[in-house]
């Protein structure tokens, strides 16, 4: 099942104009934080997310493009870095997101020998310097309301493990010890659980790759070792592509097979999966699985309890569409049998249920996008040499980097459907130095109705003066207030600030997000 391993582009953990807005206040709307958890909380939108940074160089459609996709809950990711850095990095987005009152969601990677040192290696050094980079992120942290992502396919992929079934795993690094490897990751997972977890506020889930990988009872039996009892529990899909529906019942079947063998004389390897009794193939017969956990439960005596169970997360930022399932025929000079590379920049994918923390099912906290859509998974030459990926007939972007026609078919091909934002504002800026001003025209106010827009600054700019309008600003936050859009080409507000007046990268309009040029 290596073949089904998930990949990613590395964000760059926090970009340089978050860096430099600690107090930032984001202004969508939303419902206050629930310090409860994640479940039922409201998400934070990054104002200076790698999306909306990739917007400022497109134009026409791909700047509508990212600007849709930035202006939607996605997880930040932090990949590297000193422990001075991945805690100032931190602190800086869960301060903006604590003063917005919604949710960050990070993603921790930098295990040792991350990816098993392949695609997207990386990582810390050994133990010792991932401990002391996890201390950082959870000093970054503090006791603000976040959720953390933690090691995406850290439990996937384990260096020279033998799985459930007592088969050797392909990921046998010779730089490691074989003795101590597979000890060594479930060392660093429990310390990172135990680190973050010790956290007043927040939320921790480990690594449970997607059903179309391991069974249930290798995954269950990982996640223990992990130390998913002291986690608020595990998420799936991450950077993948399975429908939710299968994921549904693969964490929820997870869940059950921990249940089971933490609090009876169930084993993980005794677990009913995808594969068995269930047909992988054939959704249909799932419910064999469904019924062969109802007979363990009647067995063993334990009672299914959702409020007490681990939970779950689903990445659902590519899902609409399903898993791609790879070319009818070779590339030409690809050898036979060559790796098709159907996680890398699949065509035809689409976005998947939008983000939200109220999913409707007892065991699932929230559908998250996870991986960040648009960014490239890398280039991907399946089998030939390159440099063009054969599937395309172009040069793909390196992970991490936006990939303009990806981000298309994620919109175009979104399921469900995905809406146009439905306002622009147009920001035409004046003077330099001291002292400068800005132009607001706003489309999409209604003739003659009160309208309020919203922004943030990423420097330490401010608004003096609104003329037609009023303006409030707390930190790097703005709001400007008005009645009805002026006619012909008249700005609607002109702002008088103190500094250059830098375009901020995305604006509110009473609340819902806009283009701008």
């Amino acid at each position: 099942m290596s073949s089904s391993r998930t990949r990613r582009g590395l964000a760059a953990g926090v970009s340089v104009a978050a860096l430099a807005a600690a107090s930032l206040l984001a202004l969508s709307p939303a419902q206050a934080y629930d310090p409860g958890g994640l479940a039922g909380s409201s998400l934070y939108v990054d104002p200076f997310s790698t999306t909306l940074e990739a917007a400022q160089s497109l134009s026409g459609q791909a700047r509508d493009d990212a600007q849709l996709l930035g202006s939607i809950a996605s997880a930040t990711w932090f990949t590297k870095g000193t422990p001075a850095e991945v805690q100032a990095g931190a602190r800086t987005y869960v301060d903006g997101a604590a003063a917005a009152g919604k949710m960050p969601v990070l993603v921790a990677y930098n295990l040792p020998f991350r990816d098993c040192a392949q695609y997207s290696a990386g990582g810390a050094a050994d133990t010792a310097a991932y401990e002391a980079w996890i201390d950082g992120l959870a000093a970054g942290i503090g006791d603000r309301p976040a959720t953390v992502i933690l090691e995406p396919d850290g439990l996937g992929i384990i260096p020279w493990n033998t799985d459930i079934n007592g088969n050797a795993e392909w990921c046998r690094p010779a730089e490691l010890d074989p003795a101590t490897a597979s000890a060594d990751r479930y060392e660093q997972l429990n310390y990172a659980i135990d680190a973050l977890g010790a956290l007043p506020a927040t939320s921790v889930y480990l690594d449970g790759t997607h059903s179309g990988w391991l069974g249930v009872g290798d995954i269950s039996d990982r996640l223990i070792k992990a130390g998913v009892e002291r986690a608020t529990g595990f998420f799936l899909n991450v950077s993948n592509y399975v429908e939710t529906p299968k994921l549904q019942k693969y964490g929820t079947w997870i869940s059950d097979c921990i249940n089971l063998s933490q609090n009876s004389w169930w084993e993980p390897a005794w677990c009913a999966s995808q594969y068995y009794p269930a047909n992988p193939g054939d959704f249909s017969t799932w419910g064999l699985t469904d019924a062969a956990y109802a007979k363990a439960y009647a067995d063993t005596g334990v009672v299914r309890d959702p409020a007490s169970q681990a939970h779950f997360v689903l990445d659902t930022s590519r899902n609409g569409q399903g898993p791609w399932a790879g070319p009818s025929a070779p590339y030409p000079g690809a050898p036979a049998g060559a790796d098709p590379e159907v996680w890398c920049n699949p065509p035809d994918r689409g976005l998947g249920a939008r983000p939200t923390t109220e999913t409707g099912d007892p065991f699932i906290d929230a559908y998250l996008w996870v991986k960040v859509p648009g960014e490239s998974d890398g280039q991907c030459f399946r089998g030939t040499g390159g440099p063009l990926d054969p599937e395309r007939g172009i040069q793909d972007p390196a992970a991490g980097q936006w990939f303009v026609e990806q981000a298309r078919e994620l919109i175009e091909l979104a399921q469900p459907p995905i809406a146009p934002l439905d306002c622009h504002v147009a920001w035409d800026a004046s003077g330099s130095g001291k002292a400068s001003s800005a132009k607001l025209r706003l489309d999409g106010a209604a003739a003659g109705a009160p309208w309020t827009v919203s922004f943030v600054l990423a420097g330490d700019q401010k608004v003096t003066k609104a003329t037609h309008g009023s303006v409030t600003q707390s930190g790097h936050a703005v709001s400007v207030s008005g009645t009805g859009a002026k006619p012909g080409n008249a700005p609607d507000v002109v702002l008088s600030v103190k500094g250059a007046a830098e375009q901020p990268w995305i604006f509110w309009l009473d609340g819902a997000a806009c283009y701008s040029d």
